[in-house]
C-alpha cells in the first residue's frame, strides 16, 4: 500500500513542472498576505455629523452686565472687579456669549442640582437634535463617551443621557473627567479605539464643561481668569465604522496624535485646581501657560509632521536640525518651522483665549485668516472648553469654506499638560445653508474689530 502511494506521488511530482510550483507558491503567499492585510488593516472611522449647543439669547452676558453682576454680588473687592473688567474688555469675547441661568442670579447659585440642570440642558438638547436630524433610534447607539472635566456626578453623565433617551442595556458607556479642555479629542481617541475593536458600530461622543459650580470668589488674579474666559456650550459627535455610512458621512478621521508633558513640573502646574489662602477653590492659570502650550505643541508636531507633511518639507526640517547641532546654534535659532499649510487647508485652534490663539499662530507661522474660526468662536461663544474646536469646525461649515478633499486640523490643549491633534478629511460636499449653531449670526462674522488685528 505504502509503495503504491509513493509511486503515485512520484508520478505527480514528475508531471508538475518547477514553474507551476513556483507560480502556485507565489499565488498562495499573495492570497495569505492579502487575507492578513484585510483582516488586520486599520478600519476607517467616519464622522457622520455633529451638533453644537446654541444657548438662548436670554442667557447672554454682555461686558456691562458681567461687570455690574460681579459688583452687585459683593463676591469681589474693588481691585478684583477692576482686574476682571480690564481683562474682559481685552479678552476678545463678545456680547453674545452665554452663561447658565444660575450664574445670572445674585449671588450665583452653584448647587449640585443647578449643575445637573445645566448639564442636562446642554447635553439633552444636542443629543436630541443630532439623533432626530438623522432619524437615529437611540437604541442603535453602541458606544457612548462623555467628557466634562470639573463635574463628575453619581450617577455619571453618561448614565443621565442613557436614562433620558432609553439607550439599550448593553451599550458601552464611558465618562471622562478631570482631563481639561483637550478632553474632546481624548473622547474621540477612546471612541476610535473602541470602534477599531467592535465591528459595525455607532459611537456618540459628548463634550462639554459645566460652568455653574466653578466660579471663583477669591482675589488671586491667576484664578480669576477662568471667571472671565469660560462660557456655556457643548457638542455631540456621531461616529461610525460602517462602510455603508461613508456615503452620508461628512469627514473621515485620518490621524490622531496625543502628547502629554505632565512629567515636567512647570507644565503639570500650569493649569491647577486648588484652594487659595482664604480657602476659595478655583482653577489657576499660570503665567507659564503659553510657554507650556508652545512646548506641548512642538512635541505634538514632531509626531504629526511625518504623518501629513510632504517629504520635501520633512527633509528641510531635518536638515535645519542637523545644522543647528553642527554649528551649536542657540535655542530655536536656525530651526525651520514646517509649513503645515502645504498639507492642511483649515485650522481649528482651541479658543482658550486671545493669547493662546496668537501664540499658536506664531508657532505654526500661520496667517490671521487661518485663526479666524478660533477668534470668532471665542468672540461669539467664549471658551467652551473641550467643545470649542467643534464650534470652530461648525463656523467653517457655515461659511462654506470646507470643500471635498480638504483637511482640517483640530488642536486642543488641556491641563496635565496635554496637546492633542485630530486630522479630518472632508469626504462630502458640505451644505453651508443647513442650520447649525452659527446660522443665525454667521453673516455678522468675521467681526470688524480688533479681534482680527
Amino acid at each position: 500500500m505504502e509503495t503504491s502511494l509513493l509511486r503515485s506521488f512520484s508520478f505527480l511530482a514528475a508531471e508538475i513542472s518547477p514553474i507551476f510550483l513556483i507560480n502556485f507558491l507565489a499565488t498562495t503567499v499573495l492570497v495569505i498576505a492579502a487575507a492578513l492585510y484585510f483582516h488586520f488593516r486599520s478600519k476607517s472611522i467616519y464622522l457622520i455629523d455633529f451638533t453644537c449647543y446654541l444657548p438662548p439669547d436670554s442667557l447672554r452676558v454682555p461686558t456691562s452686565n458681567f461687570i455690574e453682576h460681579i459688583e452687585i454680588s459683593g463676591m469681589h473687592d474693588r481691585e478684583s472687579v477692576d482686574f476682571q473688567t480690564k481683562v474682559l474688555e481685552r479678552s476678545g469675547i463678545g456680547a453674545e456669549s452665554c452663561m447658565p441661568i444660575t450664574v445670572h442670579e445674585i449671588p450665583p447659585y452653584s448647587s449640585l442640582k443647578a449643575t445637573r440642570n445645566e448639564t442636562e440642558t446642554v447635553l439633552f438638547t444636542i443629543v436630541k437634535d443630532l439623533l432626530s436630524k438623522h432619524k437615529i433610534n437611540p437604541k442603535s447607539i453602541d458606544i457612548l463617551v462623555s467628557n466634562c472635566s470639573l463635574f463628575s456626578p453619581t450617577p455619571s453623565i453618561t448614565s443621565m443621557v442613557i436614562n433620558k433617551f432609553g439607550f439599550r442595556s448593553n451599550i458601552k458607556s464611558i465618562n471622562l473627567s478631570g482631563m481639561g479642555c483637550s478632553a474632546g479629542i481624548l473622547s474621540i481617541s477612546l471612541a476610535k479605539d473602541l470602534l477599531k475593536v467592535h465591528k459595525n458600530c455607532l459611537a456618540l461622543v459628548l463634550s462639554m464643561e459645566a460652568v455653574t459650580p466653578n466660579g471663583y470668589g477669591g482675589r488671586m488674579k491667576s484664578m480669576l481668569l477662568p471667571n472671565i474666559l469660560f462660557r456655556m456650550g457643548g457638542a455631540a459627535i456621531l461616529l461610525s465604522n460602517r462602510k455603508q455610512e461613508k456615503r452620508i458621512a461628512k469627514y473621515e478621521l485620518q490621524h490622531l496624535v496625543r502628547t502629554h508633558i505632565g512629567s515636567d513640573d512647570e507644565a503639570y502646574q500650569s493649569v491647577f485646581q486648588q484652594p487659595d489662602e482664604a480657602g476659595h477653590v478655583g482653577v489657576l492659570l499660570s503665567r507659564a501657560l503659553l510657554r507650556v502650550a508652545t512646548k506641548a505643541l512642538r512635541s505634538n508636531m514632531s509626531e504629526l509632521g511625518p504623518l501629513v507633511l510632504p517629504y520635501s518639507v520633512q527633509l528641510r526640517y531635518a536638515w535645519s536640525v542637523i545644522c543647528k547641532k553642527l554649528w551649536f546654534l542657540p535655542s530655536e535659532k536656525g530651526i525651520y518651522v514646517p509649513n503645515f499649510k502645504k498639507a492642511i487647508e483649515h485650522f481649528c485652534i482651541h479658543a482658550g483665549g486671545r493669547a493662546v490663539i496668537d501664540g499658536i499662530e506664531d508657532s505654526l507661522k500661520l496667517h490671521k485668516e487661518d485663526g479666524e474660526a478660533s477668534r470668532m468662536t471665542l468672540h461669539r461663544f467664549g471658551n467652551t472648553s473641550s467643545s470649542s474646536i467643534w464650534y470652530e469646525l461648525c463656523y467653517l461649515e457655515a461659511k462654506g469654506r470646507l470643500k471635498k478633499g480638504n483637511r482640517v486640523w483640530q488642536i486642543a490643549f488641556g491641563s496635565g499638560f496635554k496637546c492633542n491633534s485630530a486630522i479630518w478629511k472632508c469626504i462630502s460636499d458640505i451644505d453651508p445653508t443647513k442650520r447649525n449653531a452659527w446660522s443665525d449670526s454667521i453673516h455678522f462674522y468675521p467681526t470688524q474689530t480688533d479681534t482680527l488685528n
